[in-house]
């Protein structure tokens, strides 16, 4: 009798979980198709197309969205050598070296965005660089690569060192055991920080508002919308974007099966 309401209340919960992930994802969606002006699915005045339609026609809404995309290609291409290379340096630290380096490098995950993008532009201001492009990349950086570092610890932590001491060993140099040892065995850690930091950089708002310039990024763009007037078509936009990135973990896994079939 425990067993069932045990099973029961996991049943219950994992409903209830569920309906708090995906409700909020279901009435954005459908607000996508709502001829109202307003993002809003209560009262229903009627489906339509339309929002796409304006999407689609949204030039500052593209552009916004390309912004953001050139500065996550940028941020992982500067937060995966300095995550991986920070997680390198911690595991080869002893305990005591250890707790203390990673107290330091994990400080800017609890430091509030806000005060982030505020000391970054005081910072670089006094050596010439203004907002823009490259203050953002530089603010997303300063904390997205401690997600890399964390994931890839976590990887390391199941790496044998003795297949390195094989490798030299053998004549291999330090740079070729990092190639063909090392590498490879962080591949996996690699490819989900990357894409960890595109959704962290594309999501950033309080640290990019106060780097941004001139710039306008997408978050930024939608916040500005807010306050100025938010139209469906922005729903229409995050209704595509969840329909590509489901479709691409659909591809994804098929491959991943095939090839672990093969």
């Amino acid at each position: 009798m425990s067993d069932r309401i045990f099973r029961a209340l996991f049943v219950l919960y994992l409903v209830a979980f569920a309906i708090f992930l995906f409700a909020p994802l279901l009435v954005m969606a459908a607000a996508a198709f709502n001829t109202s002006r307003f993002p809003t699915v209560i009262p229903w005045q009627g489906t339509t197309l339309e929002w796409f339609r304006a999407m689609w026609n949204d030039a500052p809404m593209w552009d916004a969205l390309w912004t953001s995309a050139v500065i996550a290609v940028a941020v992982v291409v500067v937060s995966l050598p300095i995550g991986t290379a920070a997680a390198l340096v911690l595991t080869s630290l002893h305990a005591r070296a250890r707790s203390f380096a990673y107290a330091v490098m994990v400080s800017p995950l609890l430091t509030p965005g806000v005060v982030i993008g505020i000391a970054t532009l005081i910072l670089w201001r006094q050596v010439g660089v203004g907002g823009g492009l490259a203050l953002i990349v530089i603010a997303q950086v300063s904390f997205i690569s401690c997600y890399v570092m964390l994931m890839v610890v976590a990887r390391l932590q199941r790496f044998d060192p003795v297949q390195e001491e094989a490798a030299l060993g053998l004549g291999a140099s330090r740079v070729m055991v990092f190639r063909r040892v090392l590498l490879p065995f962080l591949r996996p850690a690699l490819v989900a920080a990357g894409g960890l930091a595109v959704l962290q950089s594309i999501e950033n708002y309080n640290t990019t508002l106060f780097v941004r310039g001139f710039e306008t990024p997408l978050t930024v763009f939608i916040a500005t919308k807010v306050r100025t007037g938010l139209t469906p078509a922005v729903n229409a936009l995050a209704l595509v974007m969840i329909a590509v990135a489901v479709l691409g973990a659909i591809l994804y896994e098929i491959r991943r099966r095939r090839a672990s079939g093969a």
